[in-house]
């Protein structure tokens, strides 16, 4: 084999080579249905085919082991501590969707043992062919969501109608317009497109005025107030597999969808090191 041969290989190994994708979904607010549309896009991506990890990043406030009906013994912060490897605490929801159990960012951040640190990242490598990662971040705007946030490719702001959430996202909002420009919104528990299209321009206009960094604020799309998704949440199980054929379903497919498309060219274009372990990187280089 020559050095042409080689570089052949090489050229296509990188071809193939996937990149993983990193996805926060965020609020200004608790109890806006941020975990909800955290795990349910999280089953909606890997029925389709996607391999796909969501990382609970605020066990503490957030509750996806609950909504995913699986028992956690232990978390991010045992591995870093180096208690147990990576691989003892992933847990197979279904075939290509993984949870990783996750620890308050302030724990996580806490932690400095350089050794155990290289070990993790070492570990890491075992989730390298992973499309999307999911991470369902605390929240609000403090320090170690921050961090998350600026950390991953894409934010998601999720909102409902109430006019305190409302303005919590705005103040998220304009928090990450300082690291991102691009930021997606999704609408929670809106009576229509209509209404969910109001909430969002109203919110568009205010940052259009008042934000100076560029911003392209985008409507990722909108979910009902339906009664299977408290039915879903009640049961600990996920709408979008107990009623597939739901608008609330429907809708969150759609923005899917939007995600996807809106995607499909910056996954293409990227040349960063785009695994697990790349991404815990970039998390502790800003801490």
């Amino acid at each position: 084999m020559d050095q042409a041969d080689k570089l052949r290989e090489l050229m296509i190994a990188q071809k193939i080579k996937k990149s993983t994708h990193f996805i926060a979904i965020t609020s200004g607010k608790g109890g806006v249905g941020k975990s909800t549309v955290s795990a349910n896009l999280a089953n909606l991506l890997s029925s389709n085919g996607y391999k796909i990890v969501l990382f609970d990043a605020d066990i503490g406030l957030a509750n996806l082991d609950v909504l995913l009906n699986v028992k956690i013994n232990k978390n991010m912060l045992d591995v870093l501590k180096g208690e147990c490897p990576l691989e003892e605490i992933l847990i197979k929801v279904k075939p290509n969707l993984t949870l990783i159990p996750g620890e308050s960012g302030d724990e996580i951040f806490k932690f400095n043992d350089q050794f155990l640190y290289e070990k993790f990242l070492n570990q890491a490598s075992i989730l390298k062919d992973v499309d999307f990662v999911i991470i369902d971040t605390g929240a609000g705007i403090g320090s170690s969501t921050q961090v998350f946030l600026e950390a991953c490719d894409e934010i998601i702001v999720v909102t409902v109608p109430d006019p305190a959430a409302i303005t919590d996202a705005y103040a998220t909002i304009k928090v990450i317009s300082k690291m991102k420009s691009d930021v997606f919104m999704l609408i929670n528990q809106a009576k229509g497109e209509d209404e969910a299209q109001k909430i969002f321009q109203t919110i568009k206009t205010v940052a259009d005025k008042n934000i100076t960094h560029q911003l392209n604020l985008s409507l990722l799309g909108w979910l009902p107030s339906d009664k299977v998704v408290s039915r879903s949440i009640k049961q600990r199980t996920l709408f979008t597999s107990d009623a597939p054929h739901s608008l609330a379903t429907l809708q969150l497919k759609k923005a899917a969808n939007n995600l996807l498309e809106k995607l499909e060219q910056k996954v293409l274009d990227t040349s960063e090191d785009r695994s697990f372990a790349g991404f815990f990187k970039r998390l502790i280089e800003q801490f």
